[in-house]
């Protein structure tokens, strides 16, 4: 009995080792650097980029976002959300390209990313969603209003159109949205944008579902960045940001539980994603929705190319009629 005691303790000692060790060593390697995410926005000028504006969220930040006015008569709004590591300034062409169609139109930057707290941390699972609806009660946004979003953002977005705030929004766009790692739209083998430390994001995954918050700050994904991004964007997600930023684990069940119109656009050279398996994920969701294919387009042009941008305009116009 005495024997079995200390085998027990034994054992017990070793998987508290290990899991001690996957927290403390188990973090994310630096992937090499990814030039077609961050090389389309050397040529972009942002001369004419809005002075950054902040709101109050909940907890007293001071969060930030720009605001794009249209030139004539406002025919609705869109709020940006922009793709992981990203900010505000990454928006800047579709946001000045949907303010000349007439929608007014605001860029937001996340918290955790730009000038919203510290980069790369969340307080809370679920934060992301209180700050929004925070933005979304401090304006009066011009109706129709659009929630749009591109890659993490567009999965951000879907994880809002399926949940109890929904309503905030008249319709939601998706551009090239990040579902789940293992979505048939997801390109596997193909270039790798984030690296997430295996080892501490399953612990973490494990405290998390027996309901102790802690250590949620440790980072988990780090991103393709060159030298020079690193300190402009945001080079890291901890736990808890990770899992706030995208859409739920049951992806298909924010498609199932979202009830206001809602359309997808995306490049056809996608280098993350494959563009031609969006429209059946959808449908075998049970929600069928329009799917805007831009030849030739990549992930990250599909904010920067006029084609793309006059795709999303089109598209926005179209599902702001339909609401």
């Amino acid at each position: 009995m005495k024997l079995l005691l200390i085998i027990g303790l034994s054992v017990l000692a070793l998987l508290l080792l290990a899991f001690g060790a996957a927290l403390a060593f188990g973090g994310p390697g630096q992937p090499s650097t990814m030039a077609s995410i961050g090389d389309p926005f050397k040529t972009v000028d942002f001369s004419s980029l809005p002075s950054l504006e902040r709101y109050r969220a909940r907890d007293g930040a001071q969060l930030g976002f720009r605001h794009y006015a249209p030139p004539g008569v406002i025919r609705g709004s869109a709020i940006l959300i922009h793709g992981s590591s990203a900010n505000s300034v990454s928006m800047h062409p579709l946001a000045r390209g949907l303010a000349a169609a007439g929608f007014e139109v605001f860029t937001l930057d996340i918290r955790g990313h730009g000038d919203s707290g510290p980069k790369g941390q969340i307080a809370y699972i679920g934060q992301l969603e209180d700050d929004l609806e925070d933005f979304a009660k401090s304006r009066v946004l011009a109706q129709p209003s659009t929630l749009v979003g591109l890659s993490a953002g567009g999965g951000f977005a879907l994880r809002f159109a399926g949940s109890a705030r929904q309503d905030l929004f008249s319709s939601y766009l998706l551009l090239s949205p990040y579902l789940r790692y293992d979505a048939p739209t997801f390109r596997q083998g193909g270039p790798e944008w984030a690296q997430v430390g295996i080892p501490r994001f399953l612990a973490l995954r494990l405290l998390d579902g027996v309901g102790l918050r802690i250590f949620q700050g440790l980072p988990v994904t780090r991103f393709a960045l060159s030298p020079e991004d690193q300190n402009r964007l945001t080079p890291w997600y901890s736990f808890a940001l990770a899992r706030n930023f995208q859409p739920h684990d049951d992806y298909q069940a924010d498609i199932r539980q979202a009830r206001r119109p809602m359309a997808l656009v995306v490049g056809t050279a996608d280098e993350l994603f494959q563009a031609d398996q969006f429209e059946n994920v959808f449908r075998s969701a049970g929600k069928p929705i329009p799917v805007r294919l831009v030849p030739g387009v990549g992930h990250v042009t599909l904010i920067l190319a006029p084609e793309a941008i006059q795709a999303t305009v089109e598209t926005l116009e179209c599902l702001q009629k339909g609401s």
